[in-house]
């Protein structure tokens, strides 16, 4: 047996794996975001191992004979999260998350360091990534900046908590800014940059090797009979890809998760920054991958089903009665609930309905949300088409991709075939599960595998030429609100 561990921004989600490539079963436990101001995304360490334990006594309750055979973990993680340590390896401060947008000064000043951040790093400095934030904490909080001894990311402090070891892994670690993305390996240079050597990160080994060992005491706590391997990981992108057995270059997943992410991997390092594409590594050697990310996906549907006070399955039954034609009377929404990264790199824009009327009901407001986020989505897919990347056909994971009418309407915008897999919820989790099958000696044919397609969604052309115009419509509204998307007075971080 083999076990993913997947820590996402809402949960920690565990994952018994079989040798026969079965999901033997999950559990998992919630998490809150801390906002203590405009802006700002925090969680605490300390609740992600508590989470973690709690869902792993979980999963053995549930399943004692299987969960103490486990032989290999894997860690997949919530990326550019920073977790400042101090010499004893304690946590200095709250954890500062992927959608904190404080840090945006900070790029400024990155780049003015580092002029030579693209070609290394291959992506944009956004206030999201890792080293943006550690500018922040030298300049705002520079008592903690001292005392930090090593920054970890999310799933690399739950692999403390496991093994005692700090480690990464070069898809996780790509999302620092500090890694060189080409040479898999830290970059000296960038370091320098934030006031920071080698010596403040954790060593790197690739994700599918292993990193260390399960410590006896945890193992003797869960009950698990022989030594247990910990994988190295990834970051949750490149653990997804690995869930669905997207290791071959052309292959691609859409990711309707909190946050959305539409990715495509390739044997090669192929950077484009100019339109926020993010370049990075993948979680096998010798793969990398092209990525756009919309910050605010599934999390749209979530709000907007708080906000008119139903749950998404009354909500999406609502949607799916509407008729043709009330689609094309539908208010544009743009979902940047949380700024905005593909193709905007905007971390001040901001959630916008636009053309309501009195015939506006909840079910439009929901398809509205359903729409804007595609049409995030397909500006991402622009995005990644006018950098010269081609995909045939994209698997879908997340909890949003469970709306079979979600699945069609990204079909018909995209233009590309979209498809889900039995247990595709399972994404992360499953390829978190999958290193660690590889890194307990796992041969890569056996494991690496695409599971079966369990419906598949045809464009249909008659809905794509309207979304094309409805997408012009959504990129002019985006344009013309932009101006008064003002930035917000600095939180008062003393």
């Amino acid at each position: 047996m083999y076990l993913g561990i997947d820590l996402g921004t809402s949960e920690v989600k565990v994952l018994l794996l079989a040798s026969d490539g079965r999901v033997v079963g999950t559990a998992g436990s919630p998490f809150t975001v801390s906002r203590p101001h405009q802006r700002w995304s925090e969680q605490n360490p300390s609740d992600w191992w508590q989470g973690t334990r709690a869902a792993l006594f979980a999963l053995r309750d549930r399943y004692p004979e299987q969960f103490a055979q486990i032989r290999g973990i894997g860690l997949s993680g919530q990326m550019h999260g920073a977790v400042l340590l101090d010499s004893e390896d304690r946590v200095l401060r709250p954890a500062i998350l992927w959608n904190d947008m404080r840090a945006v000064e900070e790029c400024d000043e990155l780049y003015r360091r580092a002029p030579d951040l693209h070609r290394i790093a291959g992506n944009l400095a956004m206030p999201g990534f890792t080293a943006p934030k550690l500018l922040w904490v030298a300049r705002h909080e520079p008592e903690i900046f001292r005392q930090t001894a090593c920054v970890l990311l999310p799933k690399d402090y739950l692999r403390l908590q496991l093994t005692g070891d700090k480690v990464s892994d070069p898809s996780d670690a790509a999302g620092t800014l500090w890694l060189d993305v080409a040479q898999r390996d830290w970059s000296d240079t960038l370091l320098a940059a934030c006031d920071l050597n080698r010596s403040h990160m954790p060593r790197l080994a690739e994700g599918s090797a292993p990193s260390g060992m399960l410590r006896p005491e945890l193992a003797r706590e869960l009950g698990l009979r022989e030594p247990v391997v910990v994988a190295a990981g990834g970051g949750d992108n490149a653990t997804s890809a690995i869930g669905i057995g997207a290791t071959q270059p052309g292959d691609g997943f859409v990711s309707l998760g909190t946050s959305g992410v539409l990715c495509v991997i390739g044997n090669s390092f192929r950077p484009n920054p100019e339109s926020a594409v993010h370049a990075f590594c993948h979680a096998i050697p010798d793969r990398w991958h092209q990525m756009s990310v919309v910050l605010s996906a599934a999390s749209c549907l979530r709000w907007v089903c708080k906000l008119t006070s139903t749950d998404e399955p009354t909500l999406l039954a609502e949607v799916e009665k509407l008729p043709d034609d009330a689609l094309a009377t539908a208010p544009l929404f743009l979902p940047y609930l949380s700024g905005e990264r593909t193709p905007h790199n905007d971390p001040y824009s901001q959630g916008v309905f636009f053309g309501m009327t009195h015939a506006t009901d909840r079910a439009l407001l929901g398809y509205a949300v359903l729409e804007g986020v595609t049409l995030a989505l397909t500006d991402g897919l622009d995005a990644l088409r006018a950098a010269g990347t081609e995909v045939n056909a994209l698997s879908l994971l997340g909890g949003g991709a469970r709306s079979n009418y979600w699945a069609q309407l990204l079909a018909d915008s995209l233009n590309t075939t979209t498809r889900k897999h039995g247990g595709g919820e399972t994404g992360a989790a499953l390829g978190a599960a999958r290193l660690g099958w590889l890194a307990a000696g796992g041969d890569p044919a056996k494991v690496l595998t695409k599971p079966p397609v369990e419906i598949e969604f045809t464009p249909n052309a008659r809905r794509h030429a309207m979304l094309r115009e409805r997408l012009a419509s959504y990129r002019a509204l985006y344009r013309h609100v932009k101006p008064m998307f003002a930035p917000a007075p600095e939180a008062d971080a003393t």
